[in-house]
Parts: C-alpha cells; sequence; structure tokens
C-alpha cells in the first residue's frame, strides 16, 4: 500500500522536527567553559581523576568532594578520555542524556498509546524550558532524569504493559544506579504506590504485572541494589581498604550528611512550602499554561481508572510531595517529574491546540517573550534605559560583551516575531517548537559563549597570570571551583571549606618560604590583617565577587590571622 502525501508529508516535518531539535541542543558545544554555580567542581573534580588516575574519592583541591557520588564526574572523565577536550567533555554527558530523555519519552508515550502522541508528548517535553536549560549544563540534573526516565520506562512497560520480568529488572536496576549518581535517583520505585492504589481501586489482577510472582520482585530489589553498588561498593572497600580518617570522613558525609539529615533538616536552600508551584509557573513553561485545562481532563480519565493516567500523575504528585515536604527546596529537585508529566499531557494536546482560547494562551506567551526580549535589547543598545550599565557593572562585564548580549537577544526576539507573523494561532505548536530551538541556539552559539570570559573566570584568571609572571606560584585562599579550575598554572589551595583564617594560617607559612616568587588569590572579604594593604592588589571583579592578588613581601612575618567574624559558608 502506497502512502498517502499526507502521510510522508507528516513524516518528513517529524524528521526534519527532530533534527533541528538536536541540532539546537547541540548547538554551542565546545564554544565556553564551565561556569557556576556547579558546572566548575564536577569539571575540577573529573579533570582531577584524570590527571591522577584516583577516581574513587572527587576531590575539589587538597580536600575530597563528598556532597555528591562520583558517578556523574566518572561520566565527564570518561567523556574527556573519549573527546580529548574538556570543553566538550563537561557538557557531554547532560546533552546524552538529553536526547536518551527524549527517546524514552517518545517510545514510552509510543507504547502506552500511538506514534503522533508519542510525538506530542515529545515536543511538550522540548518545549519546557527547564528541560534545554538543564540539557545545556554541566549539572548531574539531566543525567539524573535520564536514569529517572529509564526505570519508569522499564517498570511502567512492566506494570502496564506486561508482564515482562526484564523490563522490572531494568527498571530496578536504573533506580539504584540513579540513586548513587544523586540521592533521590530512587524515586521511580514511588510508583508502586498508585499502581497499589489502581489495583485496590479496581479489583484488576491482570496487566498489572502481578503475574511474575514475589521471586521476580526480589529478583528487582537485587538488580537496585546492583545498581547503587556500581559505585557504592567499590567505595566502601576503597574506604576499608585505606584506614584513612579522611576516608571515613568522607564515606560518612556523602552517606548520611548529605542525604537524610539533608532532606530532612536542610541547612540551606530553605524555601516555603509554595516554592514548587513558582517553579512549574516559571521553568515549566509554556506546558504550565496549559494547567487550566489539563487539570480537568486529566481529572476525568483518573475517574475513569485509567491506569495510565493513575500511574503518570500519581507518581507526579508523590514527587512533588516528597520534595515540598523538605525544607530545602531547588528548582531541578522536581525535574524528574517533567517527563512523565508531558507523557500525561499528550494524548489531549492535539485537541487542545485546536481551542482558540489554548491557541491566543500561547500566542501571547510567545508575543510577550519575542517583545520582552526586541525592547529590552533595544533600550540596551540605544542607551534609552541605563539597566544594562548597571547589569554590566554589578558583573564586571566589558562593554563589548554587553554589546554582544543585547545583539543575541534582539535577534531572537526578531526571529521569534517572525514566526509569529509567519505561522500565526492557528500553528501556534510549529511556532513554539521552532522558537524554543531558537532560544537554545542562541544561547549555544551566541549567548553563553558572550558570556563566557565573565562567568567561567577564564578573564580573571588570564588577569592573575599576567600579573604575577610566568614563573611565579600562586595559592588561593576563600577561592572558588571555577578560580582553580581556570589557573594557568599549578596552584597551591589550603582547603575549600576550612575556616579563612586556617587557610590563611597555612598560607602565610607557605608565602614566607619563598615572599619573592609567591603569591595569594583571595576574596576581598577574606583578606587577612597580617597583609600590609600597601602591597596588595586589586585584580578584578568575576562572578559578583571582587577578587585580591597579594605578594609574599606584603605578608607580616610570624602573624597570626584571627578568626574571621563573617564568612562565607560555600554551601553545595
Amino acid at each position: 500500500m502506497t502512502p498517502s502525501p499526507r502521510f510522508r508529508a507528516d513524516s518528513t516535518l517529524c524528521a526534519l522536527l527532530a533534527a533541528l531539535i538536536v541540532f539546537s541542543l547541540l548547538a554551542g558545544l565546545g564554544m565556553r567553559e564551565p561556569s557556576p554555580p556547579d558546572e566548575p567542581r564536577f569539571a575540577l573534580a573529573a579533570r582531577d581523576m584524570v590527571a591522577t588516575g584516583q577516581w574513587m574519592f572527587p576531590h575539589r583541591g587538597v580536600e575530597f568532594y563528598a556532597e555528591k557520588p562520583a558517578v556523574f564526574m566518572w561520566m565527564q572523565a570518561a567523556a574527556y578520555e573519549a573527546a580529548g577536550n574538556w570543553r566538550v567533555a563537561f557538557l557531554l554527558p547532560s546533552l546524552l542524556a538529553g536526547l536518551a530523555t527524549l527517546w524514552l519519552t517518545w517510545d514510552l508515550a509510543r507504547r502506552l498509546w500511538n506514534r503522533r502522541i508519542a510525538g506530542y508528548a515529545v515536543l511538550a517535553l522540548f518545549v519546557c524550558l527547564q528541560f534545554g536549560l538543564q540539557a545545556k549544563r554541566g549539572q548531574i540534573d539531566m543525567v539524573l532524569v535520564a536514569m529517572t526516565t529509564l526505570s519508569l520506562w522499564g517498570m511502567l512497560r512492566h506494570l502496564l504493559l506486561g508482564p515482562d520480568r526484564k523490563m522490572l529488572w531494568l527498571g530496578m536496576f536504573a533506580a539504584g544506579l540513579g540513586t548513587v549518581t544523586k540521592g533521590v535517583g530512587f524515586l521511580p520505585l514511588l510508583i508502586l504506590l498508585p499502581w497499589a492504589a489502581w489495583r485496590w481501586k479496581t479489583g484488576s489482577r491482570t496487566g498489572d504485572g502481578s503475574a511474575t510472582g514475589v521471586g521476580n520482585w526480589l529478583l528487582g530489589v537485587l538488580c537496585f541494589i546492583a545498581g547503587a553498588g556500581v559505585w557504592l561498593l567499590p567505595m566502601l572497600l576503597a574506604v576499608y581498604a585505606r584506614h584513612d580518617p579522611a576516608a571515613q570522613a568522607y564515606a560518612d558525609e556523602i552517606l548520611f550528611r548529605q542525604t537524610g539529615t539533608r532532606y530532612a533538616n536542610a541547612w540551606h536552600h530553605v524555601q516555603p512550602a509554595w516554592y514548587y508551584l513558582q517553579v512549574m509557573f516559571t521553568l515549566w513553561l509554556p506546558g504550565s499554561l496549559l494547567l487550566p485545562w489539563l487539570l480537568p481532563a486529566w481529572w476525568r480519565r483518573i475517574r475513569r481508572g485509567d491506569p495510565r493516567f493513575w500511574l503518570l500523575l500519581g507518581w507526579v504528585a508523590l514527587v512533588l510531595i516528597f520534595f515540598t515536604a523538605s525544607p530545602g527546596k531547588r528548582e531541578v529537585y522536581i525535574f524528574p517529574a517533567l517527563p512523565a508529566l508531558c507523557i500525561a499531557a499528550a494524548p489531549m494536546l492535539r485537541g487542545l491546540l485546536r481551542r482558540s482560547g489554548v491557541r491566543w494562551t500561547l500566542f501571547a506567551y510567545l508575543a510577550g517573550l519575542a517583545l520582552l526580549a526586541c525592547g529590552a535589547s533595544l533600550s540596551g543598545l540605544l542607551g534609552a534605559s541605563p539597566w544594562a550599565e548597571h547589569q554590566a557593572a554589578r558583573r564586571g562585564m566589558e562593554a563589548q560583551t554587553v554589546q554582544a548580549l543585547l545583539s543575541w537577544t534582539l535577534a531572537f526576539g526578531a526571529a521569534v516575531l517572525g514566526l509569529l507573523f509567519w505561522l500565526r494561532p492557528r500553528r501556534i505548536g510549529l511556532a513554539l517548537v521552532l522558537a524554543t530551538a531558537s532560544l537554545w541556539l542562541v544561547y549555544g552559539i551566541g549567548l553563553a559563549p558572550a558570556l563566557d570570559a565573565d562567568s567561567s573566570s577564564s578573564r580573571l584568571m588570564r588577569a592573575v597570570g599576567k600579573r604575577i609572571g610566568p614563573d611565579a606560584q600562586l595559592g588561593m585562599v576563600a577561592w572558588r571551583e571555577q578560580n582553580l579550575l581556570q589557573s594557568d598554572r599549578p596552584t597551591i589551595d589550603f582547603g575549600f571549606k576550612q575556616p579563612w583564617d586556617a587557610q590563611w594560617n597555612e598560607a602565610g607559612k607557605w608565602l614566607s618560604r619563598d615572599p619573592g616568587r609567591r603569591w595569594i588569590f583571595v576574596l576581598d572579604q577574606a583578606l587577612s590583617p597580617c597583609v600590609e594593604a600597601s602591597g596588595v592588589i586589586d585584580i578584578g571583579q568575576s562572578n559578583r565577587n571582587r577578587w585580591l592578588l597579594v605578594p609574599g613581601t606584603a605578608w607580616k612575618p610570624g602573624c597570626t590571622t584571627p578568626v574571621f567574624s563573617k564568612q562565607d559558608d560555600n554551601p553545595d
């Protein structure tokens, strides 16, 4: 049977959109350095693994880095071994994880419904702002979401489409591996609660995986343990073999304080209970604009007892409840729920996009975004408003950097206005996809490279290297990961979490041994009174902090730095 022209046209459009999505996510790969808050610390630890060959215990300078497991840093180090370029390697795991998440979303929606609905699920996920932000950042969260989505993919194939023991075991293994990638990787296991609730409500005994028997569920638990054991087992064996108090402290910190204690009694990122509502209504745009139509549609399907919606939406609700219950909240914590929510929304999207209210709502969103980008850019470029100058001065950016940023933002706004004029509200879904692709293209090849020298501290650290000369030795006090990462020479540090006075007392001894060749790079707030103020050099500003250079000759011999009354606690 010959495919119809409409079928061939739809297939061609889908292929073109898929290629555009991949291209927009990969755009800019290799064009920037790691930038705060999280990218430099992971890249620094991964670089240390490659340089030393010690991959079990990540380091941040001379200290163990015990805030996150080593798995993501292993991926970055392995990416460097394959690519040979850190600018590529630090982003590659997140980019590949983003593409994997899109495929898993498509395949699960295809199996639960059909190919057309699967296409809507993928496009819905792609256009949500948080997905692109994380796929183009060198952070753990995109990799975590790929693992949680893989786990859901396997478990739902067993629970809804099975029984399929191999898929169950794969899902449990992925949950275990996700747990040692970031502690909340076990979240897919919560899917068993809405599954049990659906079975109890409907009295269903078929198509729910119960036929596989208790033994296969026990094997699933072993698969979870095996996934967690990829990192946990060798780490514990290494701690046991080393007989090192520092290694024992590392294990205690990462297994207890950074998991249960951090969840129940968070010491930073404390937010109110409604915090995730604002995250959903901002970072999940434009999808969150459809909630007034989606919520009643979901409720009708839940009342009818459709197990697909029971499990997908029940799991999303449990993820939100889980993170809301903790006082510590960050916007990335609820990111694992987004693919499942897009899959649950996909069956309704084709119908919703035919409704004039939905079309005009999405049209207004894109028009507002485009007009804001154009208006802000033009006001900055033409000098009509001082906001751009104020932001540049606050961040220590050069004038040409600001001009480049405003020009790229103007180009994005103009492109979106052109799309709206061309496609009109009638084809607003296509406009959303093209506008999102334009956003990530502009970000990847324009905005991020323009910001790179300032946000990564590379310009600042080049100035440091030029000022002290090629033969000088550099030490750091009260430093940030990007400073050590971008240093142009082997650099001494005196601890990252050590109190500033303790760092200075070690640094003073180091300076005194060769004052003519040694320098200290230090945050301005952490300058010791044991330094002659007349010898201090203001080297510049970066990441909203001002930095100083202290030559060894400015150190007062025999002086002891007192305890600082105010000190950054360097939260992770």
